[in-house]
């Protein structure tokens, strides 16, 4: 299903670190409680693939200390 524009209400400013998700389909980070996308029902992705997951994981690591 196609991206219908009702993500825009939900478009979050920050990535995985603030707890926000992630549509690939719309392509943007969104704020909602459910794992799918409220505008094309795609699943949300919640971890970030590869690269970034090292800086992810260094800035939790920092907050905690």
């Amino acid at each position: 299903m196609p991206c219908k524009g009702i993500c825009i209400r939900h478009k979050a400013s920050r990535g995985y670190a603030s707890v926000h998700k992630r549509c690939n389909q719309c392509d943007l980070f969104i704020k909602c409680e459910g794992l799918w996308c409220p505008c094309c029902e795609y699943k949300l992705r919640t971890k970030p693939r590869n690269f970034s997951k090292t800086k992810l994981r260094e800035k939790s690591a920092i907050e905690k200390a």
